[in-house]
């Protein structure tokens, strides 16, 4: 906790008669020696040298050398003395060129020799360091800097976050301005048509018993824009879920939607890499490279094992199922008879590597993370002898190893993965080793130099189905359409049926998702019945879509882009949190302001509820009552 406030013999002025500041602290240069400035800002460090104190005052776009000499003023340097970091202070000075320059700072090459210093505000000791130029300043947990987020967004780090994803803003508008798309506000609260996540609901106080949801994506909202003939809509938009939190996800999120009336899959992918091109340029100065490169779902899954793959590195997944089929090695014989698959992929200057290392591998990684039945390999020294491989020669016979060698193109220096089970299972979990060993090899760069591996991944299936459950569900949203050639396999093979989708992923991370949407009420009809959704259902749900389907509905398609995602990435951050001004931690709580927190009694009256759960201030030894009255 910070300490009480302190005493230092310093009297904050309410208003400084210094008027406005003439210049930001990252503003000054060389050209202007011999100027009278006046700077505003809070105290970031405080040095002493013989009688001169040195102060380096802080804003947001920068540092600058304050100068207090007692050759000017001997009042002024005792008072500066007394500051301390975290201070507000307004000054007025000459701009100087430094003997000594710093050639880290914007403005190391002038200081400022201050003759009048007026005290805005005087701060108590913080509960962590704050200076931008003190290592102790990122040794702060994560619960107090979000309790005190208003000085941990003081950080430099977190400000050029929170500037960047500004200036992320002004190009995403500029960009679809210039391509005459409208940009309209949709409700925040609206109807609850839960599919998938939890939505997060608002009681009525005028309608009592009845709730509005707020928006999980303003889908059907812009949906039927396209209806009223907006033709070209875009939203920079809030969205909300109720699920579980990791470092990228929150339960509220902001997100580029984007829809267009008359759209097709091309037209979507050439408008999106636009935008991509121009934000990166825009908030980087990099140029991004279009077209980008297509792979279906399926491919993905086959090569990567994953939908959303990472292309920074190579190390694809060979299926090598025929080179080890009829091999006599039990383990491989069962899983194939079984409709399984054997799969590898080749690690490049790993085959030194020794038995122990390995060992870990198989039982932390494969076994306990992955979740796989267990680890084979082979090890191709680097001396080019003889490889070595985990089962014995007698069991797995060398000849057939070999030939898993050749088909994953392995060379001397190799290692050589192997898994083994059902499909798609196995391919997905040869796709997390596929991760795991690129992150321990140093193939996956970090922060936010890049390079940066943009990929579309299209034809995934309309649906999948839900064993427990013993149902179809929409893999994207039940208003995706499905594709025209495979309309015919909608009420005889469902589960085949591919959608219009697509996802846009950069460097293992999805960050964006749409489709081409269903625009006759018929077919939405059908979607709904394959999801085990009744007509009185969906009625009561999605009348109000149906209906404006029945009024001309153009072909229409768009795509919800990440914008905390994007962010997050175009800085380098590794948590969302790292790029939002007051996030929510992984139990969904902002320890700001205590949200979520208890409420009045007579505020639940009014709203005409009644909580079974005792809020964490109320003696729960004590029952609630259970008159529902």
């Amino acid at each position: 906790m910070p300490d009480a406030p302190h005493a230092r013999a310093l009297t904050p002025t309410d208003a400084s008669d210094h008027g406005d500041r003439t210049h930001t602290s990252g503003e000054l240069r060389e050209s202007d020696a011999g100027q009278t400035v006046v700077l505003k800002g809070w105290v970031d460090t405080r040095r002493n040298f013989g009688g001169l104190q040195f102060i380096d005052l802080r804003d947001r776009y920068g540092l600058t050398q304050l100068v207090f000499s007692p050759e000017i003023d001997a009042d002024l340097a005792d008072l500066a003395e007394k500051l301390r970091g975290e201070d507000v202070i307004s000054v007025r000075g000459e701009v100087r060129v430094r003997e000594r320059k710093n050639p880290d700072m914007a403005t190391g090459d002038v200081e400022v020799y201050v003759s009048d210093l007026d005290v805005l505000a005087v701060s108590d000791t913080p509960p962590f360091v704050v200076s931008a130029g003190d290592p102790k300043s990122t040794q702060a947990g994560d619960e107090l800097r979000l309790t005190y987020r208003y000085l941990d967004l003081r950080k430099p780090a977190l400000q050029k976050n929170l500037l960047l994803r500004s200036k992320l803003y002004q190009s995403v508008r500029r960009y679809f301005a210039d391509r005459d798309f409208v940009e309209v506000e949709t409700p925040v609260l609206m109807k609850s048509t839960p599919e998938g996540a939890r939505d997060y609901l608002v009681p009525s106080r005028v309608h009592p018993g009845q709730f509005y949801a707020l928006p999980q994506s303003p889908q059907t909202y812009k949906q039927i824009l396209m209806v009223a003939g907006m033709d070209r809509y875009v939203q920079i938009t809030k969205c909300f879920r109720d699920e579980d939190l990791r470092a990228d996800r929150q339960p509220e999120f902001t997100q580029i939607d984007v829809e267009m009336t008359f759209a097709t899959e091309e037209g979507v992918y050439a408008l999106v890499e636009g935008l991509i091109a121009d934000v990166w340029r825009d908030t980087r100065g990099i140029e991004i490279e279009t077209p980008f490169p297509h792979v279906t779902y399926a491919e993905a899954l086959r090569r990567y094992g994953s939908d959303k793959p990472d292309l920074r590195f190579g190390m694809e997944i060979a299926d090598v199922s025929g080179a080890v089929e009829g091999s006599g090695f039990t383990v491989f014989d069962s899983i194939l008879d079984a409709g399984g698959a054997v799969v590898a992929i080749r690690v490049e200057g790993e085959g030194d590597r020794g038995r122990k290392p390995m060992d870990k591998l198989d039982k932390d990684v494969v076994r306990k993370q992955i979740g796989a039945g267990g680890l084979f390999y082979a090890k191709l020294p680097s001396d080019g002898s003889e490889f070595s491989q985990s089962v014995k020669d007698e069991v797995f016979g060398r000849d057939r190893m070999q030939a898993v060698i050749d088909a994953v193109g392995a060379e001397a220096g190799d290692l050589v993965l192997v898994l083994a089970g059902p499909q798609p299972t196995v391919f997905e979990q040869m796709g997390s080793l596929r991760l795991h060993m690129a992150r321990e090899t140093g193939l996956v760069p970090e922060g936010a130099d890049g390079p940066w591996r943009f990929l579309w991944v299209t034809d995934f299936p309309l649906l999948e189905y839900s064993e427990d459950d013993g149902r179809y569900y929409a893999m994207h949203h039940p208003f995706t359409s499905p594709a025209p050639e495979d309309m015919g396999k909608l009420d005889s093979a469902p589960g085949e049926v591919r959608a219009r989708a697509y996802d846009l992923v950069l460097n293992g991370s999805e960050v964006g998702g749409g489709s081409i949407r269903i625009h006759r009420a018929d077919v939405q009809r059908r979607m709904f019945d394959l999801l085990g959704i009744s007509d009185e259902e969906a009625e009561r749900r999605f009348g109000f879509l149906l209906d404006a389907l029945r009024y001309g509905a153009p072909p229409h398609g768009g795509i919800a882009l990440g914008l905390d995602r994007l962010v997050m990435l175009l800085t380098g951050a590794t948590s969302l949190r790292d790029v939002i001004a007051f996030p929510k931690t992984q139990q969904a709580t902002e320890l700001m302001s205590s949200a979520p927190a208890a409420v009045d009694p007579e505020q639940l009256a009014e709203l005409h509820i009644e909580t079974t759960a005792a809020p964490p201030d109320v003696d729960t030894t004590q029952p609630l009552s259970a008159d529902p009255t």
